[in-house]
């Protein structure tokens, strides 16, 4: 009995100390972790696949923020990266601090156990599909339907996505032929059911959907008048089109979140300074600078510089991504798609 009391006692102290180490991260200051930072050599090495267009100004605001730290950017694809941290850890040796990539990649990085467990501070205020055990989202890529505004009549414009089940769509659909989330997110957030998501994407199907693969090539379709619309579109695609007289629109009522997120390797070489930068991208004041640099800031209250994010948001989350195969399965079969 009195071991017993012993280990339960043990075990109140260790849970906690855990809350007092949790307490502490929550209470020290981005300042207070600059300090800490600047002691592991000032370098962070990050493994991002931020185009270099967006990473020009992104990356520099967070080294004016914190004087002393250049970041050492390694852009590759993100089967690249994360191929790289895994022959990296395999040798004995981790050099990457922090992850920046879609989400089903970070989710593979996971897997192979390269990534800490952590919570930030700054990411209460994240909606539960944006944020999870080991990353938080940096950034969103809105999945929509956007048409040509000469081909589309202003009286027949779609109002949601289920207007795409009319008759009247047919033959004047294009669409992505990978993109499976479409279906997932439906089943899981939109319909909340399997049955009425497939049942929703057959009607669809009746249309004839056209498939191409790229979703600047669809949008160039759209511009050129060689589609009327496209069911699966990159929202951040258009209002840079538009500013340059092309004929299109967008629907942003609701539409499908692809997810970049932000994690920090385990053993990564400069913790501190990882923590800082994955702690100051998620805040307010770097997802700020996620929208000046030309992205979708996945923050609730940091709005992007265009409109390119929708009303209503179906987020295609970590746990989700393990489902791809069955539905990747379903949507071939739906729309016959080899």
């Amino acid at each position: 009995m009195n071991r017993f009391k012993t280990l339960t006692a043990m075990s109140v102290a260790v849970w906690f100390f855990a809350q007092l180490m949790g307490a502490a991260l929550s209470a020290e200051s981005l300042d207070e972790l600059h300090k800490k930072a600047l002691k592991e050599g000032g370098t962070l090495n990050f493994y991002g696949t931020l185009a270099q267009i967006n990473a020009a100004r992104i990356l520099p605001v967070f080294e004016k923020k914190f004087p002393g730290i250049k970041i050492n950017h390694v852009d590759a694809t993100s089967d690249k990266l994360v191929a790289r941290a895994v022959t990296e850890a395999r040798g004995g040796r981790t050099l990457g601090d922090v992850l920046q990539i879609p989400l089903e990649n970070v989710v593979q990085a996971h897997d192979q156990k390269l990534l800490l467990e952590t919570k930030l501070p700054e990411s209460a205020e994240y909606p539960d599909g944006a944020k999870g055990s080991f990353w938080t989202a940096s950034d969103l890529q809105f999945f929509v339907a956007a048409w040509n505004t000469n081909l589309v009549k202003k009286e027949e414009e779609p109002k949601s996505f289920d207007d795409f089940a009319d008759p009247k769509w047919k033959n004047r659909l294009i669409a992505e032929p990978r993109d499976l989330e479409m279906l997932l997110a439906f089943a899981k957030y939109k319909f909340k059911s399997d049955e009425k998501a497939i049942a929703f994407w057959k009607r669809v199907a009746l249309n004839n959907v056209e498939f191409h693969k790229g979703h600047s090539q669809l949008a160039e379709l759209l511009v050129a008048g060689q589609a009327a619309v496209c069911i699966t579109c990159y929202s951040h695609h258009y209002p840079t089109r538009i500013k340059k007289g092309a004929p299109l629109n967008y629907m942003l009522t609701e539409g499908v979140a692809s997810i970049n997120g932000t994690a920090i390797f385990k053993d990564a070489p400069h913790p501190n300074t990882a923590m800082l930068f994955a702690r100051w991208i998620a805040s307010l004041e770097g997802q700020k600078a996620m929208a000046q640099g030309g992205r979708t800031p996945a923050h609730p209250k940091v709005e992007p510089v265009d409109k390119t994010r929708t009303e209503k948001i179906y987020f295609v989350s970590a746990d989700d991504l393990k489902e791809f195969p069955k539905y990747e399965k379903i949507w071939k079969e739906i729309f016959r798609l080899r």
